[in-house]
């Protein structure tokens, strides 16, 4: 008997890019949270498998707070971001709500990672431009120029705390200019 070759697998399409008008939609329900949280949900989002054993296992651990939680979770092989979002459970929550947006979320930072920077600078800049995203006593709001371009940066006032905004994009923006927001459910 000859051995066969396997057949050679099937030509994987690239993911197709998503237009900004998409992207700002995707980025909606995390846009202005603050730059560190922002950055753990971008990277976390590119691990969505991990993200729902992360949320099964904090239900599991609920006798477990604080430190002795934290120290539990990085003993998890899951992703540093990951472990990080255990501490955050509402954040986790949001991300486990709708895990076909978290999938979609991950997808393109991973694809088009400087095109969600850039949503994510659109959105603040939109909310800022409505009143919604301001400097208070959780957040520092400023803005900064790198490289002949402005970049709003979302800071905690105490950087030891990291305030959760709670937000409904179409109050924050209005209705999507394209398609519609995720469906999230926003308190």
């Amino acid at each position: 008997l000859l051995a066969q070759t396997p057949p050679a697998p099937p030509h994987q399409a690239q993911p197709q890019s998503l237009d900004p008008r998409e992207l700002d939609n995707l980025i909606a329900p995390v846009a202005l949270y603050p730059d560190p949280l922002l950055g753990q949900v971008l990277v976390a989002s590119t691990y969505p498998l991990e993200l729902v054993e992360a949320q099964q296992w904090l239900q599991s651990h609920a006798n477990l707070h604080g430190k002795e939680l934290t120290d539990a979770a990085r003993q998890q092989d899951w992703d540093a971001s990951v472990q990080a979002m255990v501490a955050l459970p509402d954040v986790l929550a949001k991300l486990n709500q709708d895990i076909r947006w978290t999938t979609d979320l991950g997808n393109a930072f991973l694809a088009q990672q400087a095109d969600v920077m850039n949503a994510v600078q659109r959105m603040r800049a939109r909310a800022r431009a409505n009143g919604k995203l301001q400097s208070n006593a959780e957040e520092n709001v400023t803005t900064e120029r790198q490289d002949g371009q402005s970049a709003i940066q979302i800071q905690p006032a105490d950087p030891q705390v990291i305030y959760v905004p709670t937000y409904d994009p179409a109050y924050v923006w209005g209705p999507p200019d394209w398609g519609y927001y995720p469906p999230l459910y926003y308190p």
